[in-house]
């Protein structure tokens, strides 16, 4: 009576022990988070006092040994501002990730996240009071080229006036498009059935500078871009550099 009363209840059991990696969490070897990164990050912060736009593009190098080096770019308010920036960094096996940067002006600027398993990207956002900034980071590349920015690529791009514009808004809105790139500098914008043209250069660390222009209505606007080629080439993170204008941009073949 025993034996048959276990076999009943095991065969009860099964389905639901079968279900129960469903629920596993995920786990990432620390170790993963290690090289060169490209981050993009956009929001806002009331740090000044009011609510004020903020996008930051960069190239961030992980040693594998709890140490961060790079360069961060950031457009505040509509002032574009480029610094090298040290940090520290500890990922755990969970897949959480957090660190720290501080630039050379002295200023501190706190993260956390989540990576992915094999440590290719993650999702990220400051953490620091006063601040909604969200962003992800994705692998770079070991080096790039002109080439390496090439083929067909579909981007959405985010932008702003600040208070700071003279002018009225002359920066790119939001806007979705697509871009070809030649591999050797040039760009053929097309949105709806309207096409533009623009040029682009590849830094070796893999920083890209972009100029266009952005068919709006009858008119065209011009964008200006600094973004970090990543992915391999696949993806672009970028953010303006107009003046008087915010906005980010993020191109994915």
């Amino acid at each position: 009576m025993g034996p048959l009363r276990c076999l009943r209840i095991g065969c009860r059991l099964l389905p639901i022990l079968a279900c129960v990696p469903c629920f596993s969490a995920d786990v990432c070897a620390p170790a993963d988070i290690h090289g060169a990164y490209g981050f993009q990050l956009a929001g806002t912060t009331t740090i000044s006092g009011k609510e004020t736009p903020i996008a930051t593009v960069g190239r961030l190098v992980f040693d594998g040994a709890g140490s961060i080096s790079g360069t961060s770019s950031v457009n505040f308010n509509g002032l574009f501002l480029g610094n090298p920036t040290t940090g520290s960094y500890e990922a755990k096996d969970d897949c959480s990730i957090t660190f720290s940067l501080q630039d050379t002006s002295g200023a501190f600027q706190d993260f956390n996240g989540s990576s992915a398993s094999g440590g290719d990207r993650a999702e990220i956002r400051q953490s620091d009071p006063r601040t909604h900034v969200r962003g992800s980071m994705v692998r770079l590349p070991d080096s790039c080229t002109s080439s390496s920015f090439q083929g067909e690529y579909h981007f959405t791009i985010t932008g702003r006036a600040t208070p700071l514009a003279s002018e009225g808004s002359k920066g790119s809105g939001d806007a979705k498009a697509l871009a070809q790139a030649d591999g050797y500098g040039n760009l053929l914008v097309t949105r709806g059935d309207a096409k533009t043209s623009g040029t682009y250069t590849v830094d070796s660390d893999c920083f890209v500078q972009l100029s266009f222009g952005l068919a709006d209505g009858d008119s065209n606007t011009s964008i200006q871009l600094r973004g970090v080629l990543a992915d391999g080439g696949k993806e672009l993170l970028a953010v303006e550099t107009d003046p008087e204008q915010v906005g980010s941009a993020r191109f994915s073949r």
